[in-house]
C-alpha cells in the first residue's frame, strides 16, 4: 500500500510537469506568428487560413491519441508525441515556404492534440489512484506553461537569441522535462489496474463512444471552450472597439482572464472536494455568464476587464471536472470517452471565432459576447438537472 501511495504521487508530480509541457510547447507558437507572416509574405487572410491546420493536425489525431493509449499505454504515447512536438517547433521557425509552414504546423498541432488527450487520461487514471480531485491542478499547470511559453521565447529572442535558437532552447528543455518524468508515469499494466478497479467498462472489448453520457460532456466542453476562443480570438477586438483601447493594451483583457484561470485552476481541486464536481460546474457557469455580460454591458474598462477575470474564474475548473466524469463512465472506458470529449470540445475553440465572427457581422461583437454567456446559463440548467 505504501508502496502503491509513493508511486501515484509520483505519478502525479510527473503527470502536472507532462501538462506544464504541453502548455509551454503550444504557446511557444504564439510568439513565432509576426516572424513567419513576415518571413512568408502573408496577408491577414492568408495567415488565418494558414493557422487553421495547426487546429486541423490536433482535431484529426485527438481520436486516434485515445487508440494508441490503449494499445501501448499513455505514456509511451506522451513521450512519443512530445518529442515530435519539440523536434517541429524549430522547424517552424525555418519554414521558408507556405507549403512547408502548413505541413509543419500540421504535424506540430497533431503531436500537440496526441499529447493533451495522452495526458489528461493518464491524469484520470492517477486521480482515481489518488482517490482525491487532481485534474484542476493538471490544468492549473497547462495555463501556467500557456503563460511561460507566450514569454519564455520572447524573452529569449530580446537576450539576443535568434529566433531558431530560441525556438531550439524551448524545444531541448521540453524534451528534459518529458525525459526526467517518463519513468515515474504510470506503466501500461497500472493504467488497466486503474481501469478495472474505478471503473466497470470493459477494456477488453470495443466500446461504442455513441452514447448520451459521451456526448452530453462533449457538448458541454464545447460551449466552454467556445468562451475561451472567444476570449482569445475576440476580446482585443472587442476592447479597441467598444472601449476605445489603444492596439498595445488591447491584450491586458486575455492577460487578466488567463491569469485569473490560472490561479483558479490551482486551487480548484479543493473547491471539488470541499463542494463536488456539479456545484463547482454550474456556480461557475453562471460566474463566467455574469462575466460576460459585465464586460458587455459595463461602459467602464475597469468592470470590463473585472468581467473578464470573472469569466476566468468561472469557467477555469469546469473542463476539468468534465474530464475526470469521463474518466469514471460506467459504460465507456476513459480511452474512448476522453479523446471524444476533447475532441468535440475543442472543435468548440476552433469553430467558435467563426460563429461569433457570423454573430458580430450580422448583430454586433457584444451581442456575439452576449451569445457565449447564453451558452454558459444554459450549459449551467442542464448539468443542475442531468441525472
Amino acid at each position: 500500500m505504501i508502496n502503491d501511495l509513493k508511486k501515484t504521487l509520483k505519478a502525479e508530480r510527473a503527470t502536472k510537469f507532462i501538462f506544464l509541457v504541453c502548455g509551454l510547447g503550444i504557446s511557444s507558437w504564439a510568439p513565432m506568428v509576426p516572424y513567419a507572416k513576415e518571413r512568408l509574405g502573408l496577408n491577414d487572410a492568408n495567415l488565418g487560413l494558414l493557422l487553421l491546420l495547426l487546429g486541423a493536425g490536433a482535431i484529426s489525431m485527438m481520436p486516434i491519441s485515445g487508440f494508441l493509449s490503449h494499445r501501448f499505454g499513455s505514456r509511451v504515447v506522451i513521450l512519443c508525441a512530445a518529442l515530435l512536438m519539440a523536434v517541429m517547433l524549430p522547424l517552424l521557425m525555418l519554414s521558408n515556404t507556405t507549403l512547408q509552414m502548413g505541413i509543419a504546423l500540421f504535424i506540430f498541432g497533431a503531436a500537440v492534440g496526441i499529447v493533451d488527450v495522452a495526458m489528461n487520461t493518464h491524469g484520470v487514471q492517477v486521480e482515481n489512484m489518488s482517490e482525491k480531485p487532481i485534474m484542476s491542478s493538471l490544468h492549473g499547470l497547462f495555463s501556467v506553461g500557456g503563460l511561460l511559453g507566450s514569454l519564455g521565447l520572447g524573452f529569449l529572442m530580446r537576450l539576443g537569441l535568434e529566433p531558431v535558437v530560441a525556438a531550439i532552447t524551448i524545444a531541448i528543455l521540453l524534451v528534459l522535462i518529458v525525459s526526467l518524468n517518463f519513468n515515474s508515469l504510470f506503466d501500461q499494466a497500472t493504467e488497466k489496474f486503474a481501469v478495472q478497479k474505478f471503473s466497470v467498462a470493459s477494456t477488453d472489448k470495443p466500446a461504442s463512444w455513441f452514447t448520451a453520457s459521451v456526448l452530453f460532456l462533449g457538448l458541454m466542453c464545447f460551449a466552454v471552450f467556445l468562451s475561451e476562443g472567444a476570449m482569445l480570438d475576440w476580446s482585443a477586438l472587442f476592447l479597441r472597439e467598444s472601449r476605445g483601447v489603444t492596439e498595445s493594451f488591447s491584450g491586458i483583457g486575455y492577460a487578466a482572464f488567463s491569469i485569473a484561470m490560472a490561479f483558479m485552476r490551482l486551487t480548484g481541486d479543493k473547491l471539488v472536494a470541499k463542494f463536488d464536481g456539479k456545484t463547482v460546474v454550474v456556480a461557475g457557469s453562471l460566474l463566467a455568464a455574469f462575466g460576460i455580460l459585465l464586460a458587455v454591458f459595463s461602459p467602464w474598462l475597469s468592470t470590463t476587464i473585472l468581467g473578464f477575470v470573472l469569466l476566468g474564474l468561472g469557467a477555469a475548473n469546469i473542463v476539468p471536472v468534465f474530464i475526470s466524469e469521463g474518466g469514471k463512465l460506467k459504460d465507456v472506458p476513459a480511452t474512448v470517452a476522453i479523446p471524444v470529449i476533447t475532441t468535440i470540445g475543442y472543435a468548440g475553440q476552433l469553430a467558435g471565432p467563426a460563429i461569433l465572427g457570423f454573430i458580430a457581422y450580422s448583430f454586433s461583437l457584444p451581442i456575439a459576447f452576449g451569445f457565449t454567456a447564453v451558452l454558459l446559463i444554459l450549459m449551467a440548467i442542464s448539468y443542475r438537472f442531468r441525472n
